[in-house]
């Protein structure tokens, strides 16, 4: 097997021979072939252990294990103790997803201070095979069917290429010792009821079934990279912002993936996104949500927003004639000129040219309100802002995000948006107020 391995490695371009290696060391079968292999092959190699406190008298004793097997055989260890249970609590998440985040956010912060050049784990095809029948039974892309990535930016796993079984008997033929966990052993997750319970009756039906699976995959990963070439360009032409454009995706030669891969990554559902890509044609304002995130299928685009901005927000923020207040969401500068023949009129909806003798401070900074109106520039009568909303074909987000610029109660300038002919600059006109929005 240590040849099967070696092999692996330099077809995968994982290792140099200069490569320093943290080894995330548990104990178990698959953890201890990994360090042994690694060293009998002669990388330099340092041992990192994490107890996360889970199953009490076993997980000290795994961490005694790896601490005297380490010891006998000259390796350095690091180790370090997780409150596991507080951290899964504290951010919400599955004791499985806890201790994923702590180890591996570990292992990095190891790895750059020890100046190491990757963080070897010890999976293998097994857990490969397992991780493609959870995703396909959790609904998923290409990418989700190609099993456990052999690199994943500083991961490496050279026993990707070797079999559960390969691993126990190289513990057996080497007198390798190693710890159980026998939490494996019990059906409390959905990998233990895969492995102990869905492939043994796979295997009925085929015995080479996992090399099936496997075999499957590594043909999907060559189709994955033509996938990935179309879809990034796609995307980079129907995703701008925050938005998608509707007729740009329907050219596409499937505008359900090219919304897959844009929407997964946001928690949207396969189901959710199939039931997004059915609808392209339908009315506006249909509203679709994921945890974090939320879509609005407007007229000519499909609009993504951040849930956590979502709200009205009610603050009023007071602006000055040379100052704002420090609060105001967004940056603004203020400065006065003197108006003269030779002032330019900017044509730029992000700055505010006024007529200062106009204006009665300080002004008032607010969202918009139902019922708010004004006189477009270079108009005479008034225009609610529904209307010009409406009229310039704003989405529903955009329109929670305007932001309106008041004296005495009249709207002097949507900001970003349109000024009010009632302030404009005049042949009588001294003093120029201007404010522009810094972007």
């Amino acid at each position: 097997m240590i040849t099967q391995v070696k092999e692996y490695i330099a077809h995968h371009k994982l290792l140099s021979k200069q490569s320093k290696i943290v080894v995330g060391l548990s104990g178990g079968p698959d953890s201890m072939v990994l360090i042994d292999v690694l060293v009998q092959l002669g990388y330099n190699c340092i041992a990192a252990h994490c107890n996360f406190h889970l199953r009490g008298d076993s997980s000290n004793r795994d961490a005694a294990f790896v601490a005297k097997w380490c010891k006998e055989n000259d390796i350095e260890l690091f180790t370090i103790d997780f409150d596991t249970n507080e951290y899964a609590q504290a951010n919400n998440i599955s004791i499985e997803m806890a201790a994923r985040e702590l180890r591996y956010n570990w292992f990095e912060e190891l790895r750059v201070e020890q100046g190491a050049d990757v963080v070897g784990v010890g999976h293998h095809q097994d857990d490969s095979v397992e991780t493609i029948l959870i995703n396909l039974i959790r609904g998923t892309g290409i990418k989700g069917l190609t099993g456990i990535p052999v690199v994943n930016r500083h991961i490496v796993r050279p026993l990707l290429g070797v079999s559960r079984q390969q691993i126990m008997d190289y513990c057996s033929d080497n007198e390798l010792p190693y710890v159980i966990d026998h939490t494996n052993e019990e059906e409390l997750y959905t990998r233990n009821i895969l492995r102990l319970n869905v492939l043994p009756t796979l295997e009925k039906i085929n015995p080479s079934v996992k090399k099936s699976i496997v075999a499957t995959a590594n043909n999907l990963k060559e189709a994955e990279k033509i996938y990935d070439g179309y879809i990034g360009s796609v995307i980079q032409s129907v995703f701008e912002g925050n938005k998608i454009d509707i007729e740009k995706l329907k050219d596409t030669y499937s505008p359900q993936s090219v919304l897959f891969e844009i929407l997964s990554p946001m928690g949207f559902t396969p189901a959710l996104i199939e039931d997004v890509s059915n609808n392209l044609d339908s009315i506006s304002g249909k509203m679709y949500y994921a945890d974090d995130y939320r879509l609005l299928k407007d007229r000519d685009y499909l609009v993504v927003s951040d849930i956590a901005k979502e709200g009205v927000d009610d603050s009023e923020y007071l602006v000055y004639a040379n100052r704002a207040d420090e609060n105001i969401p967004f940056d603004l500068t203020i400065k006065s000129e003197a108006y003269s023949s030779n002032f330019k009129i900017q044509k730029n909806k992000a700055v505010l040219q006024c007529d200062f003798d106009k204006l009665t401070f300080p002004l008032t900074l607010r969202k918009w309100e139902n019922g708010d109106w004004f006189v477009p520039f270079g108009m005479k009568g008034r225009k609610k802002l529904s209307d010009f909303f409406s009229d310039n074909k704003m989405s529903l987000f955009e329109k929670e995000e305007t932001w309106v610029l008041l004296s005495d109660n009249k709207i002097v300038w949507i900001v970003d948006r349109r000024a009010d002919d009632r302030f404009r600059i005049t042949d009588d006109t001294k003093t120029v107020y201007i404010v522009s929005l810094c972007k």
